[in-house]
């Protein structure tokens, strides 16, 4: 099977698109031809697929991004089996010659326009409904993936989910330390750029450093600049997800300091389950999916939770997190546990590639590979008998 996969809003090396999907497409001997935008982020593409440059969309600037797109999935959607994209931005470029078509949907887009800086304040709760409008034809022409089981409701059709799970190590490469926290993910308002700054500071004078590992809106750059040269935080800007969840090992804790926000009240934080993953406690906003994840398993808690836009609250959790080294290690090994038990990426990789599977043998009919006869031996001409050696 040959899938052609497409974003132009993500990073090419999203955690989600490069390290879960393509990665398990190759793993079960699938080829792939990825259309990202990896000049403009700076990103080398893999040698096992066939990479396509484009310009990425970003804010206000978007519609060059999609023309391109456009041309380039009009020029390779027609050699592909399927057409896997992640942008509902997308919909807008697909060519009408094109094979069975799947949009992997990655968030709420409605709710999540309201949180965009980008977007004229005005304008947001009526591109909403556009979008809405969008999301219901596309369900009537394409196949869906969902990333959360929250996300079923704005749809009238059933659709399979494929949840942001993560790799999970049989055991972390290193216990909790004492000296340094983390924060994983992107970075903006709505996902508490403010209270990180807050945090770091309050932390500061017990010699507790707070990394920031992930890129960052345009409107809260300057906030994280300034901190890092204050020493309130050190930000690393973007990192690929590999080796940000190695630089994570052995933090004291790791935060998601989420907003009260429509589109994060039914999604799992992924950075959540990726703290638990490599044996961090967690401290994070009391979302309703991240308090049930934290502190509402039959396992245990994995953490604490505190009040929306409460630095200081988050600062004691983790300083207690500190004087207590029994509870740290007790949050650690509880939430390993559970990342190990129900979010291992590998059960939902083999799920997510059958699914696939599945959907083009429908639109075309299983692949039969017929083995090739062998060939016979050609006899020997006539003539005279050979001596043996």
């Amino acid at each position: 099977m040959h899938v052609l996969v497409a974003t132009v809003v993500h990073h090419p090396e999203d955690a989600r698109i490069l390290h879960r999907q393509i990665r398990a497409l190759l793993d079960a001997g699938h080829s792939v031809t990825y259309v990202a935008p990896f000049r403009e982020c700076g990103v080398t593409p893999w040698d096992s697929v066939r990479s396509i440059d484009v310009p990425r969309a970003a804010g206000r600037e978007r519609m060059a991004s999609l023309r391109a797109a456009r041309q380039v999935l009009a020029e390779h959607a027609p050699g592909a089996d399927l057409l896997l994209f992640h942008d509902p931005e997308l919909m807008l470029a697909l060519p009408e010659n094109r094979p069975l078509t799947v949009w992997d949907v990655h968030e709420d887009t409605p709710s999540a326009l309201l949180t965009k800086p980008w977007v004229p304040g005005p304008l947001r709760r009526p591109l909403g409904g556009v979008v809405r409008m969008f999301e219901r034809r596309a369900e009537r022409h394409m196949r869906l993936l969902l990333a959360e089981e929250g996300y079923r409701n704005r749809f009238r059709l059933d659709h399979p989910v494929v949840p942001n799970t993560t790799d999970v190590p049989e055991q972390p490469a290193r216990e909790p330390g004492d000296d340094r926290v983390v924060y994983l993910g992107h970075v903006s308002v709505a996902r508490g750029a403010h209270e990180l700054v807050e945090l770091g500071r309050f932390l500061q004078p017990y010699g507790i450093r707070l990394e920031v590992i992930g890129g960052a809106d345009p409107s809260v750059r300057p906030l994280l600049r300034e901190a890092s040269q204050d020493g309130a935080l050190h930000w690393y800007g973007y990192v690929p997800n590999d080796r940000a969840l190695r630089m994570c090992a052995g933090a004291l804790a790791g935060v998601s300091l989420l907003h009260d926000e429509p589109n994060y009240r039914h999604s799992m934080p992924t950075k959540i389950v990726e703290y638990m993953a490599h044996g961090l406690p967690v401290v994070t906003t009391a979302g309703p999916v991240a308090t049930s994840l934290v502190n509402g398993r039959p396992e245990g808690p994995a953490g604490s939770v505190v009040p929306f836009g409460d630095a200081f609250a988050a600062s004691q959790a983790i300083l207690r997190l500190r004087r207590e080294p029994r509870l740290r290690a007790e949050y650690a090994r509880t939430g390993h546990r559970i990342a190990q038990t129900s979010f291992h990426w590998p059960v939902q990789a083999r799920s997510f590639v059958k699914r696939l599977e599945s959907w083009v043998d429908e639109a075309t009919g299983p692949v039969v590979h017929v083995p090739r006869p062998r060939r016979r031996a050609r006899r020997a001409p006539a003539g005279p008998a050979l001596a043996s050696e």
